[in-house]
C-alpha cells in the first residue's frame, strides 16, 4: 500500500462544491501574477478520434505542495455512455518531493476551479449590477458557469446558446430547476442573446468564433474560457479588438492558446493587446474596469496554480470529513 492517501472521485464529489473553490482560486491568480517564482508549464496532448490530455503542473514559492494534473477530455464518450472527463491530480511535498495525495477526481476539480475562475473575472470585471446573461455552450462546464455567476451578481435573466438546440434546451431545463429565481430560456438567436445581457460567458470547443465583436454594446463583460489550446477559438478579432480591456490569467499561456494566439498568428492584432493578468486587477496592479461603459474581455486558458488550489482545498475538506 502506499504511504500516502488516494481519494477516489466519489468521495471529492461529496467533500468539494462550487462555491468552496471561489476565494482560493482568486488567491492562487493573486499569488501567481504577484510571486517571484511561480511556475506553471502547460502541455495539451491532443489522441485519437478528437480527445486530448492537459498535463498541467503548479509551483508557488511558499507553498506546502506543487502539483501535477492529468486533465483527460473525450467528448466522443459522450454517444458511448460514458464520462467525457477523466484524469488525477496529484500533490507534492514541496520540501522533500514526496507524493502527499492523489485525487482522482475524474476531471471534476477541473470542472469546479473553471467555473470558479468564470465568478472570480465576473465579479472583479463585471458591473456590479449586471442581472442578465448568456453562455453559450451547452457541456458540463457551461451550466457550472451559469450557477457561478449566480454567486457573485444578481443575475435574473440567463439565455444558453448551443448548435444543437435540443442539447440548450436541456440544459435551460436543469438550470431552471437549480437556479429557481433566475428566469432561464434556450436562446435560438445567439445574437439576439448576447445583445440583450450583461454578461457573456463562451464555453464551447468550437475551432471556429461563436461570439463576434459586432454583437457586444458598452458596459459588457465577455469570459472566454472554452479554447484552451492552439486549435481552437470562440472570439472574432472583433471581440479582442473592441473590448475596453483584455484581462488573461497568463499572459505566457495566453499567446500560445486560443482566441489571443489565434488573432495574434493570422496578424489580426498583436500581442500588447493584453492589458494584464487577472491576478495583477485583483492585486491593483493593473486597472480592470474603468468605466460603466468599458467593455470588458476575461480570456481564460486555465492555470496550474487554479488546480493547486483546488487540490489544496479538497484534501483539506477530505481530511476534515
Amino acid at each position: 500500500m502506499p504511504d500516502f492517501a488516494v481519494h477516489t472521485a466519489d468521495r471529492i464529489r461529496a467533500a468539494v462544491d462550487l462555491a468552496d473553490l471561489v476565494e482560493p482560486v482568486a488567491d492562487a491568480f493573486t499569488a501567481y501574477s504577484t510571486t517571484e517564482g511561480a511556475r506553471a508549464p502547460v502541455m495539451v496532448l491532443p489522441v485519437a478520434l478528437g480527445g486530448d490530455a492537459h498535463i498541467k503542473a503548479a509551483h508557488l514559492p511558499g507553498s506546502r505542495h506543487f502539483l501535477v494534473k492529468v486533465a483527460n477530455w473525450f467528448p466522443g464518450n459522450r454517444a458511448r455512455g460514458l464520462p467525457e472527463g477523466g484524469g488525477f491530480v496529484a500533490l507534492f511535498d514541496a520540501s522533500t518531493g514526496a507524493v502527499a495525495a492523489v485525487l482522482e477526481d475524474e476531471h471534476h476539480l477541473s470542472d469546479l476551479r473553471t467555473a470558479a475562475a468564470g465568478a472570480v473575472c465576473a465579479r472583479a470585471l463585471s458591473r456590479p449590477d449586471a442581472t442578465r446573461a448568456t453562455v453559450l455552450g451547452t457541456g458540463r462546464q457551461a451550466g457550472l458557469q451559469a450557477r457561478a455567476l449566480t454567486l457573485v451578481r444578481p443575475i435574473r435573466e440567463l439565455h444558453v446558446w448551443g448548435r444543437d438546440h435540443r442539447r440548450a434546451t436541456a440544459l435551460a431545463d436543469r438550470l431552471a430547476t437549480e437556479l429557481p429565481h433566475v428566469d432561464v430560456v434556450a436562446a435560438a438567436d445567439p445574437e439576439r442573446a448576447v445583445r440583450r445581457s450583461d454578461i457573456v460567458v463562451t464555453a464551447t470547443a468550437s475551432p471556429t468564433p461563436v461570439l463576434f465583436g459586432s454583437w457586444l454594446r458598452p458596459g459588457q463583460h465577455v469570459t472566454a474560457l472554452g479554447a484552451d489550446d492552439p486549435d481552437k477559438r470562440e472570439l472574432d478579432a472583433a471581440c479582442l479588438r473592441r473590448a475596453t480591456r483584455v484581462i488573461v490569467d497568463s499572459r505566457e499561456l495566453a499567446l500560445c492558446h486560443g482566441d489571443l494566439h489565434a488573432a495574434v498568428a493570422d496578424g489580426e492584432i498583436t500581442a500588447d493587446r493584453v492589458d494584464g493578468e487577472i491576478g495583477e486587477v485583483l492585486a491593483d496592479r493593473v486597472p480592470g474596469r474603468r468605466a460603466p461603459d468599458d467593455i470588458t474581455v476575461a480570456k481564460l486558458i486555465g492555470i496550474g496554480p487554479q488546480d493547486l488550489a483546488a487540490a489544496e482545498t479538497a484534501l483539506a475538506r477530505l481530511r476534515q470529513r
